[in-house]
């Protein structure tokens, strides 16, 4: 676990935002391969102030046992890519590492893409 938390560190620094993504995915799925259902992940691209997003995740809260919400202040100085990408569009939502919606919540898109993954997790 350890040498994980080294990896994605190292990865993070280099600014390779692809793998450290796709490491960090990875990560998730092994500490949630205990239970038999494995929530996709909802990113939330966020700053603060953000009412837009406050706003969102009012509108996700029906929804929040059906993924695991993660918040990326893209302020912050190791999310400067995701911020030169986003900084006038926050909310900017990824669902499994892919971008599905921005500026606000598409309920039926989020619907259509939840249900998607649920089929392809229970096999179907």
């Amino acid at each position: 676990m350890m040498e994980e938390l080294e990896k994605i560190k190292m990865l993070w620094f280099q600014g390779n935002s692809v793998q450290l993504a796709k490491c960090c995915f990875r990560l998730f799925l092994r500490n949630l391969s205990a239970s038999k259902t494995v929530l996709p992940v909802l990113t939330l691209f966020t700053k603060d102030p953000c009412p837009l997003c406050d706003e969102a995740k009012e509108v996700l809260e029906p929804y929040k046992n059906r993924f695991i919400l993660q918040e990326v202040d893209i302020t912050l100085p190791e999310n400067s890519v995701w911020y030169e990408r986003y900084k006038f569009d926050i909310p900017v939502f990824h669902l499994n590492g892919q971008f599905l919606m921005m500026h606000r919540v598409n309920i039926s898109k989020l619907e259509k893409q939840l249900q998607k993954l649920e089929q392809q997790g229970a096999g179907g």
